[in-house]
């Protein structure tokens, strides 16, 4: 049993601060905030995505060319043009890398337009921060597994964030249906998407890529979308038009 809530409340809290801090923030800018809340969201980001931390800066601007290129060669993981995820995975890890580049080059000259922490950065990207989370998997799992089939689910913890990714872009633009003509093969993964907190509304992400709100028929429930007009309520954030 502890090990299920585990794997859950990882899978959720790291893919709740990959939606809301480096997809809908980092990328899209659909809220603003304070120097102080960002850094809790990326402090936060930090410690949930743990072993498989993301760079926000270069997360965003590689998003960016998701969007600009969408299902041509340019984009950085298109599914319909690699044989399986695991290609397509591989390629988005080089071409990631190519973006963290960038983005430490961006930095020293300085940038606003993204989050930028550097020191959380150097410390969240390094092999000895995903070591020591990837141990902290390991030892709770050696403490409280109690069949041999749940060490399965470890690799799982240690490549969460890009998993995540990797979930959205195959299925998100293979599977589905589609409410708008957006020139790509964007769908909507209806009803996976709650798994993945709203990200798999990629069709109508890609018609309003900068609106807060995922969902646009009746039945498409964004759960992201309560919180942050919850969060824009009490004052942390604020919403800006899309």
């Amino acid at each position: 049993m502890y090990i299920l809530l585990f794997f859950v409340a990882h899978w959720f809290s790291s893919l709740f601060f990959q939606t809301v801090f480096l997809h809908r923030y980092a990328s899209h800018k659909v809220f603003t905030t304070s120097k102080f809340f960002e850094r809790v969201l990326f402090l936060m980001t930090y410690i949930c995505q743990g072993s498989s931390y993301l760079n926000p800066r270069a997360y965003a601007t590689m998003h960016r060319d998701h969007h600009a290129f969408s299902d041509t060669e340019k984009d950085p993981h298109s599914p319909h043009f690699f044989r399986d995820v695991f290609q397509m995975m591989w390629a988005t890890v080089l071409t990631f890398r190519d973006h963290v580049k960038l983005s430490k080059e961006k930095s020293i000259k300085g940038n606003p337009s993204y989050p930028e922490w550097p020191i959380l950065d150097r410390i969240g990207s390094s092999i000895a921060s995903r070591l020591v989370f990837g141990g902290l998997y390991t030892w709770f799992y050696i403490e409280f597994a109690t069949h041999w089939w749940m060490f399965l689910l470890l690799p799982i913890h240690f490549l969460m964030g890009p998993l995540h990714g990797a979930i959205v872009n195959w299925c998100g633009h293979k599977y589905g249906y589609s409410n708008f003509n957006n020139n790509d093969h964007s769908k909507n993964t209806t009803p996976f998407d709650f798994l993945m907190l709203g990200e798999l509304f990629q069709n109508n992400h890609h018609r309003f890529p900068n609106s807060a709100n995922f969902g646009h028929r009746w039945f498409e429930v964004d759960p992201i979308y309560p919180v942050i007009k919850f969060m824009h309520w009490i004052h942390l954030i604020r919403l800006r038009k899309a």
